[in-house]
């Protein structure tokens, strides 16, 4: 058996073959008319696109993906900041548990706000806990 002939995507006007070359066992491609095309071998050739290729097109795929995903929560966390700092005596304040109140002063590790106008309840809140600065439109 020293020739094996495969057709593969063969039209009508080309067949394709493999045929042994050499006595090494090493294969070649024939083509109907008898040239010889590429020798194969075991050994990936320079024209083959191996992992590597896939490799460098994801990675700035992957570098885009993470620039949006820490984009976002950077950028609302500097939001919150100069929202905090910014706010000044007499702001009416909502916190994430839903409390409104009048702030009554700002310190760098708490704020202190008024909650209730007829018993003058205060609360002191983490800087983190201030949802949102209301104003009259926001009422």
């Amino acid at each position: 058996m020293n020739n094996m002939w495969i057709l593969a995507d063969a039209t009508e006007a080309e067949v394709i073959g493999m045929e042994e070359t050499s006595a090494q066992g090493e294969l070649a491609t024939v083509q109907q008319d008898g040239s010889n095309g590429a020798p194969l071998t075991d050994e990936p050739s320079a024209k083959t696109q191996g992992p590597n290729m896939m490799l460098w097109f994801m990675l700035p795929v992957l570098l885009v993906y993470m620039f949006f995903m820490f984009r976002g929560p950077k950028k609302k966390q500097q939001e919150h900041n100069k929202m905090v700092s910014s706010l000044a005596k007499n702001d009416r304040v909502r916190t994430i548990g839903g409390i409104f109140g009048t702030v009554l002063d700002v310190r760098d590790d708490e704020i202190v706000l008024k909650v209730d106008e007829s018993t003058n309840t205060k609360m002191r809140v983490s800087p983190q806990a201030i949802a949102t600065v209301l104003t009259d439109k926001t009422e």
